[in-house]
């Protein structure tokens, strides 16, 4: 797997599980599952083996479901619309071992050879439970999470500093949209058209028209995210978007670039010649 895919699906997976009401609806299935003792658990089991019997199965269940929509989630991203459809594909998908799973732990609790017939009822009892906690995820996970998972990835071009409407092209302010890996990256809040790239110890600082945040990620691995956004890299340090050049100045041979929020940013020799070509 690329790496902006496997750590922006990491990171949708970690913001689905730290949702509290997420935890709290799994209590609350686990305790109705436990009391009312469906599928003669109640007759078979003693009240606490009752219990950690639903416990570990749904513990299992919901993990598989979980990790299969978000997974599902990204992989999908860019060809369903929804987030909420790429979730339940991926809900759909983990019916098979949620189902195998559910037939193992079956197996082992009551010491009943596994079958045929019995495992396909337990794939389909799986799709509808995987479902059905999709779904619980979805409607319990907060604003924020929500709109984490339901996003595409895309930006549009939006005000900038100077009240101009920041571009992706090389010469005017226009409105635009493309797609920019490393948007995947940056809390939804602060996705913007990138404006500014610096580095920042082992970190790369990430300056958008819609905020600035620190990502762990190399500033050459950085650079090869940006997508069609319109740059340039002005120093070892430093990459600046055409849309954020408001002058070049010039010191005694020294050039640095002022930006539009009034920051200046160092020229390098080995860059200084690309940078008056483009925007002196």
């Amino acid at each position: 797997m690329k790496r902006p895919f496997l750590q922006s699906t990491l990171r949708e997976l970690h913001l689905v599980l730290k949702a509290p009401r997420l935890w709290a609806t799994f209590a609350a299935v686990v305790l109705i599952f436990w009391v009312t003792g469906p599928y003669s658990t109640a007759e078979r089991l003693a009240l606490v083996p009752r219990l950690g019997f639903w416990l570990v199965l749904h513990a299992l269940t919901w993990a598989i479901a979980i990790v299969s929509a978000v997974f599902a989630n990204g992989i999908m991203r860019e060809r369903v619309t929804s987030g909420f459809v790429r979730m339940m594909i991926g809900a759909a998908v983990a019916s098979i071992p949620i189902g195998l799973v559910t037939t193992a732990i079956g197996s082992v609790t009551f010491s009943v050879a596994p079958t045929a017939a019995g495992v396909l009822t337990d794939i389909a009892t799986g799709l509808l439970l995987s479902l059905s906690f999709c779904a619980l995820t979805w409607m319990t996970i907060n604003g924020d999470a929500a709109s984490e998972l339901d996003d595409t990835g895309t930006f549009a071009a939006t005000p900038d500093t100077r009240g101009h409407q920041a571009s992706i092209g090389p010469t005017t302010f226009q409105e635009n949209t493309g797609q920019v890996p490393l948007l995947l990256r940056l809390k939804h809040a602060n996705r913007g058209v990138p404006l500014h790239l610096t580095v920042s110890d082992h970190y790369t600082e990430v300056t958008t028209t819609a905020g600035r945040e620190l990502i762990l990620l190399r500033f050459a691995d950085a650079l090869g995210e940006l997508g069609p956004v319109q740059g340039l890299q002005v120093h070892r340090s430093h990459w600046v978007a055409d849309a954020h050049v408001a002058r070049l100045v010039r010191d005694n041979g020294r050039m640095t670039i002022q930006l539009g929020d009034g920051t200046e940013v160092p020229v390098s020799r080995t860059y200084a010649a690309a940078v008056r070509q483009r925007w002196g």
